[in-house]
C-alpha cells in the first residue's frame, strides 16, 4: 500500500494549479477500500525533506500540483499512484487524467484529517464512557489518547493533554466557528497557535481515529515559531514555563487583553490581594534600619492582581541521610503549602537590588484552578529538584479560608476536585513527564506517558511527585458564565 502527500513549494508551480496541497492515496488502479486503512498513519505529521525524498518505508511524499510539469503528475506516471487528496479542500483527484473523484467510501479519510463536532456531540462528551475502536483494532476513549514524543517534547504533551480535558476550553476549540472569525493584525503569526490547538483538540477527541494516538507535530511547530524557539521539540523544557507562556499567548491570540476576556481567562483567571513591604538592606546598622522603616517607602502597600495559576512553595528538602544511610523523602500536606494565601503568612522575596516581605490573599476563585508546585530552584551552576511528596486529596478541596472576608460572603462555591495531575520523574534536566487524567464520563483515572495509556487507581496518584494540578470547581458552568 502506498500513500503520497504533497505540499506546493514556492517554485515549480504550474499555471493550471488550483490548490496548494496534495495527497495521493492509491494503488495502481484507483481507490483504496476500507480494509487498507490500517496501513495509513494519517495521525502523524511528517518533517519534509526539501528535496522531496522518501522519508518512511511506506512511500510518504509531499508533492505539489496537478499540471504535467508538477511533482505529483510525474510521480503518478512513474509509480502508477493515481489518487490524490488536497489537504486544504479535502477533494480527491485522479492523476494523470486530472479529474475529480467523488466516492463516499473515502469520507472516513477526510474525517480523520479534519474532524467536525456538532453541538449535540459536544454536549454528550462527558456523559458516557463509550469505547471506540480504531482502524488498527485498538480500543480507546476519545480525549484519553497518547501523544507522540518526537524527541523531547513530553513537557509540552502533558500540558496539552491537561488543557484538552478542561471542558469549557475543549468545547470552545472543538467548534472552529468560535474563533475562526477573530481578526488579527496583518503579519501576526500568533493566531497560528489558536488554529493548531483547535486542530489538535479535535484530533484528540475524534471518535473515528485510525490509531489510538495522535501526533502533536504541527502544534509543536507552531509553538516553536510563536515562542521564537524558546520551546523546542528536540530539547527538554519545563512544563510550568510552557504552561505560563501558552496560556498567555493563547489569550492574546484570541484577542484578549487585560480588560477584554477570552475563554482562557473565563476558565482559569482568578484574583488576589498582594501586601508588599520593602525591607532595609540587612547590612545597615540597626539605628539606620529603624529610621528607614518610618519612611513611606518602607510602609506596607496593597495591590490587586489577577492570576492564571497559583505557585505553591515546597519546604526545603533535607540535606542529610537518616540512620539507614538513605535520604529521607519528606512529605507535606497540600493545605500547609496553601497557607501562603491565607493573608497572614509572610515570605521574603529578594531581587537584584531590594528585598520585600509579601503576603497574599485570594479575592476571586476561577472555575478551573491550576496549582504549580515549585520543585526546581536554579542558580548559576545547576538546577536542583525538591523531591517532597505533596499529600493532596483528590476531591473536596475547600479554599474558603484563603479568601478575604468580602469574597467569602459572595463566593458560593469554593470546593474543588482534581481533574489532571502532571508528574515529573527523574533528574531536573534529564527527567520525563507523565500525566494523570480523570475521564468525566466513566469517573476513572488514566495515566498517559507519550503513547502509553493505562488506567490507574486514585490512591496511586497521591504518591507521585506532582508538578502541575488542574482542579475543577463544583460551580455549574451556567452560573460561572461559561458555555
Amino acid at each position: 500500500r502506498k500513500m503520497i502527500a504533497g505540499v506546493k513549494r514556492e517554485r515549480d508551480v504550474d499555471e493550471d494549479e488550483e490548490e496548494e496541497v496534495r495527497v495521493k492515496i492509491g494503488r495502481s488502479h484507483g481507490i483504496e477500500d476500507k480494509r487498507s486503512r490500517h496501513f495509513y498513519a494519517l495521525q502523524f505529521d511528517y518533517v519534509i525533506d526539501v528535496n522531496l525524498k522518501h522519508i518512511t518505508p511506506c512511500c510518504i511524499l509531499f508533492l505539489s500540483g496537478r499540471g504535467q510539469k508538477s511533482h505529483a503528475y510525474i510521480h503518478s506516471v512513474q509509480f502508477t499512484h493515481h489518487v490524490f487528496l488536497n489537504l486544504h479542500t479535502l477533494k480527491f483527484y485522479c492523476l494523470p487524467d486530472n479529474y475529480k473523484i467523488i466516492d463516499s467510501s473515502l469520507e472516513d479519510i477526510t474525517y480523520v484529517l479534519k474532524p467536525t463536532f456538532t453541538k449535540q456531540h459536544i454536549a454528550g462528551l462527558d456523559k458516557h464512557g463509550k469505547l471506540y475502536r480504531a482502524y488498527d483494532g485498538t480500543t480507546y476513549l476519545p480525549g484519553i489518547v497518547g501523544l507522540n514524543n518526537i524527541k523531547a517534547n513530553d513537557y509540552a504533551n502533558v500540558v496539552l493533554q491537561a488543557l484538552s480535558n478542561v471542558p469549557p476550553l475543549r468545547n470552545y476549540f472543538l467548534e472552529e466557528d468560535n474563533y475562526c472569525k477573530i481578526r488579527r493584525p496583518p503579519g501576526d503569526i500568533m493566531f497560528l497557535l489558536v488554529q493548531r490547538f483547535g486542530e489538535l483538540m479535535r484530533k484528540l477527541w475524534n471518535p473515528r481515529n485510525f490509531k489510538a494516538h495522535v501526533s502533536p507535530h504541527e502544534m509543536l511547530q507552531a509553538v516553536v515559531l510563536c515562542s521564537k524557539k524558546t520551546f523546542q521539540i528536540t530539547t527538554q523544557g519545563d512544563a510550568v514555563d510552557f504552561l505560563s507562556w501558552f496560556l498567555n499567548a493563547l489569550h492574546g491570540a484570541l484577542g484578549g487583553t487585560k480588560k477584554k476576556t477570552s475563554i482562557v481567562t473565563k476558565a482559569f483567571q482568578g484574583s488576589m490581594r498582594i501586601f508588599s513591604k520593602k525591607l532595609p538592606h540587612p547590612d545597615l546598622p540597626a539605628e539606620e534600619k529603624e529610621a528607614l522603616l518610618l519612611k513611606d517607602e518602607y510602609q506596607e502597600k496593597m495591590s490587586e492582581s489577577t492570576f492564571l495559576y497559583l505557585t505553591l512553595d515546597l519546604p526545603t528538602a533535607p540535606l542529610y541521610k537518616d540512620e539507614k544511610e538513605q535520604l529521607i523523602i519528606p512529605q507535606v500536606p497540600l493545605f500547609n503549602i496553601l497557607a501562603k494565601f491565607n493573608g497572614n503568612n509572610e515570605k521574603e522575596y529578594k531581587t537584584y537590588k531590594e528585598n520585600f516581605l509579601k503576603r497574599f490573599q485570594l479575592t476571586k476563585l476561577p472555575p478551573y484552578l491550576i496549582f504549580c508546585i515549585k520543585r526546581f530552584t536554579k542558580n548559576n551552576f545547576f538546577v536542583e529538584k525538591n523531591p517532597t511528596i505533596v499529600n493532596f486529596p483528590i476531591t473536596n478541596v475547600d479554599l474558603r479560608e484563603y479568601l478575604t472576608e468580602e469574597a467569602q460572603a459572595t463566593e458560593k462555591f469554593t470546593t474543588y476536585n482534581l481533574v489532571a495531575n502532571v508528574v515529573h520523574d527523574g533528574k531536573p534536566t534529564e527527567g520525563s513527564y507523565r500525566i494523570h487524567v480523570l475521564h468525566h464520563g466513566t469517573g476513572k483515572w488514566y495515566e498517559l506517558q507519550d503513547l502509553q495509556v493505562i488506567d490507574i487507581l486514585p490512591q496511586m496518584i497521591t504518591l507521585s511527585e506532582a508538578y502541575i494540578q488542574v482542579c475543577c470547581s463544583l460551580l455549574p458552568f451556567d452560573e460561572g458564565g461559561l458555555e
